[in-house]
């Protein structure tokens, strides 16, 4: 913990200074030191897709981005994750819940509960007792899947604890409209896109988006003297901006980072490429202006179409003569030919390599 922040902590009413703990840099992506204390917590997360999906221009369509290895979104360490191993150990029932529309799903132990998709119910999570609402299951994977250990579902919601929840939401509305205007009677270089209450209101998490550091020390000063709640500002990337706001993609359907999407996987020029899409930016950026994730959806279908295609611009022999590739259909597998003669011909890919064949063998 910095001096200042140590200072500005002793001067807050009731607010006892945290021991200091250790922050990292993220590449991309501006990280802040955190300040915890009984009336108020700023953490400003780095920009966790900044290493993942780095803002690209025109000139660098030619370059492919590395692939980075896809890693299994957990979530928070009490709560239970599919891991995707493979195992022969006993399976454990378990059931999804979302705590809000857009968000992750996370996995809890039914309890002897019989629950079906839709139904609201309260769990146990590391930051509280929680108020969400099933999205899968039940249903039974390997032990050794699980992320240990694996918390219950507390009960299923009562009408109390829906109308609690609704009346967070309202509280939620009020919190985003007064930290607006903090934002705004500070001048600060920051973007408000959420708010969100814990169930039991110990805690109000704001979310926000900045190009570099903010000094929001005296707006989390307002704050905590305002909602006398903890108060935790957490810093996103466009793309978690996107997910949450939600509104539709260029395909005329809803955004699929915030309908069905868990967590953000790599993507990268070189995807767009093996299709054999425009790599114009604008055509393959979405909403948040970063590489659209469904190009991710079809492109091992595509590498694997690929094997045995001739390269665009690739001089090949055939029964008529030499002749160099302009086009390829890889889907239909079918090659446009230019002869140098000005003469140009589709022909199917398999029959070029047929041809291929036979010259090796004469």
């Amino acid at each position: 913990m910095t001096s200042e922040a140590a200072q500005l902590a002793s001067q807050a009413p009731g607010v006892t200074p945290a021991a200091p703990e250790e922050t990292s840099e993220t590449s991309g992506a501006a990280s802040e030191a955190s300040w915890n204390s009984e009336a108020a917590e700023v953490i400003v997360e780095p920009d966790a897709e900044a290493e993942l999906d780095e803002q690209w221009d025109a000139d660098q369509l030619d370059e492919d981005v590395a692939e980075e290895p896809d890693e299994v979104a957990r979530p928070h360490a009490t709560e239970g994750a599919v891991t995707g191993r493979e195992s022969a150990a006993e399976p454990v029932s378990v059931v999804g819940v979302k705590f809000r529309k857009s968000g992750k799903v996370y996995y809890f132990a039914p309890n002897g509960i019989d629950l079906s998709p839709g139904d609201n119910v309260i769990v146990e999570t590391t930051r509280g007792v929680e108020y969400g609402s099933i999205v899968c299951g039940p249903k039974l994977v390997p032990a050794s899947d699980i992320v240990s250990p694996l918390k219950p579902v507390v009960r299923r919601a009562s009408a109390e604890d829906q109308e609690k929840a609704k009346e967070n939401e309202e509280k939620e509305k009020q919190a985003f409209n007064i930290c607006l205007e903090k934002i705004a009677q500070h001048n600060l270089p920051m973007k408000l896109v959420d708010v969100e209450y814990t169930f039991d209101r110990s805690k109000l998490v704001f979310y926000f988006t900045a190009d570099g550091r903010v000094d929001f020390r005296e707006l989390v000063k307002d704050l905590a003297s305002v909602f006398r709640t903890r108060i935790e500002l957490r810093q996103i990337g466009v793309r978690d901006e996107a997910k949450m706001i939600g509104g539709l993609g260029c395909c005329g359907r809803p955004m699929c980072c915030a309908s069905f999407l868990g967590d953000f996987e790599p993507v990268s020029i070189k995807m767009a490429k093996e299709q054999n899409l425009s790599l114009n930016p604008t055509k393959i950026s979405g909403v948040c202006g970063r590489l659209m994730c469904c190009l991710r959806y079809e492109y091992e279908a595509y590498k694997a179409c690929r094997h045995g295609l001739p390269k665009i611009g690739q001089e090949i022999s055939t029964a008529k003569g030499p002749a160099k590739v302009v086009d390829v259909d890889i889907l239909r597998r079918l090659v446009r030919l230019d002869f140098g003669d000005g003469e140009q011909r589709m022909m199917p890919a398999d029959e070029i390599n047929s041809q291929a064949q036979n010259r090796d063998h004469e």
